[in-house]
């Protein structure tokens, strides 16, 4: 049997499972308006004119867990390279958008922007991707995850781990119900939301799971099934060296088990050295990775025109060479 026959397979079984285990889950519904956070408001907005069908989900159904200290309200702010990006979430959800005129479930993707984890940017790594993949079909999911760090003994991963491992399950728990295929979920995360995605891929099994399950949705599994990193940082502490984060959980990384990973950084990127070191494990434990390395680039660029710009391609081709897409 092919590769793509057996994947086809799997996603039959997957969705004919998660359609009958709809029955029993809640229904979907959007956020109504008048409760949107202003993050979430920003983003709507700036998706409004597009042909896709938007839900908006928060991702716990009461307080979101490990919270050590109230903070400020949550706030939309201009950012340093141009458009807007959000801060002060306690709130965390995903906006789903998902493009008109597909009859069959499509790849969802949830789009963790980057930040440094003191806020997460909306227009770059963030829209424009969700756009660049609604235009091949694909779901895109922009992924609120909280931000600042917390610190009080807390990674500065840890809020934001359980808000995605969560956003998993909750999209793969209503996959029927949003249109999407349960076997085609992945993320893609930029710097410091590629350190987000990057420590998904690797934190997924039942013992990783930082929050205990609070509703039937979490019997969901939060595993990937296929992750991008653009110009990931953090991977490495300190960042010039070859001593990867042992968050990362190296000893429980495998085949078959970690989801396969398409990495795209520039040789101008410090944080390159991660992305280098973290490709030689996943390569030493046979995990399917490929690295873009480019001569010339910023950090963690979005969608736009240009020669230093090519890693979108990249990640095309990759998906359809994976079966994640279709091959026109």
């Amino acid at each position: 049997m092919s590769y793509r026959s057996l994947r086809m397979g799997m996603r039959a079984v997957a969705i004919g499972a998660l359609a009958i285990g709809a029955a029993h889950a809640a229904d979907v519904t959007d956020l109504p308006a008048d409760q949107w956070s202003p993050g979430e408001r920003v983003v709507r907005e700036k998706l409004a004119k597009d042909d896709v069908d938007v839900t908006t989900l928060r991702v716990w159904p009461g307080d979101a867990p490990d919270e050590p200290r109230p903070l400020k309200d949550e706030v939309v702010e201009d950012a340093e390279r141009g458009g807007v990006r959000i801060t002060m979430v306690t709130r965390p959800s995903i906006t789903i958008a998902r493009p008109r005129g597909s009859d069959t479930p499509t790849p969802a993707v949830i789009v963790c922007p980057g930040g440094g984890y003191g806020s997460l940017g909306v227009d770059n790594g963030g829209v424009d991707v969700i756009r660049w993949l609604n235009q091949r079909g694909v779901t895109g999911v922009y992924m609120k995850y909280r931000v600042p760090k917390r610190h009080q003994d807390f990674p500065m991963h840890h809020q934001p781990l359980q808000d995605i491992q969560r956003a998993v399950c909750l999209l793969r728990t209503h996959a029927a119900q949003l249109r999407i295929d349960p076997a085609r979920i992945g993320a893609i995360g930029f710097s410091a939301g590629g350190h987000l995605v990057a420590m998904l891929a690797t934190n997924h099994q039942p013992d990783a799971r930082l929050y205990k399950p609070v509703d039937d949705a979490d019997t969901a599994s939060c595993r990937p099934d296929f992750v991008a990193l653009v110009a990931p940082a953090y991977l490495t502490m300190p960042i010039p060296s070859d001593q990867l984060d042992p968050a990362l959980r190296p000893d429980a990384i495998a085949r078959n088990v970690t989801p396969p990973v398409f990495i795209a950084s520039a040789t101008t990127d410090k944080f390159t050295i991660g992305a280098s070191h973290f490709m030689l494990l996943l390569r030493d434990k046979r995990v399917p990775v490929e690295l873009h390395t480019y001569e010339q680039g910023g950090h963690a660029e979005g969608i736009h025109e240009g020669p230093n710009n090519q890693w979108p391609v990249m990640f095309e081709d990759w998906m359809k060479r994976r079966g994640i897409l279709e091959s026109q």
